[in-house]
C-alpha cells in the first residue's frame, strides 16, 4: 500500500486527542477508523471530512511511500 496514514494518527495525538474515539466522535465510521489504521484505501468524502475536522491538507494527514521494487 502506498498512501500511509500515519500523520493522521501523529497529528491527532499531537494535538491530544484519542485517535479512535475521537475519530468515531466526530462522525468516521468505526470501520473506515480501521482502514485508517491498517492504511486502506478511503474515499475522497472522508479524507475531506477529516481535512474539515482538524482544519488542514490532505498532506497533513496522509503521505505517498512508494512501494519498495522487488
Amino acid at each position: 500500500m502506498a498512501i500511509r496514514f500515519s500523520k493522521l494518527f501523529a497529528l491527532l495525538e499531537e494535538r491530544g486527542f484519542s485517535s479512535t474515539y475521537w475519530l468515531r466522535q466526530n462522525g468516521v465510521h468505526p470501520a473506515t477508523v480501521n482502514k485508517l489504521k491498517k492504511n486502506e484505501r478511503v474515499n475522497t468524502d472522508t479524507i475531506n471530512l477529516l481535512c474539515q475536522l482538524l482544519d488542514c491538507q490532505p498532506g497533513d494527514i496522509m503521505e505517498y511511500v512508494p512501494d519498495a521494487e522487488g
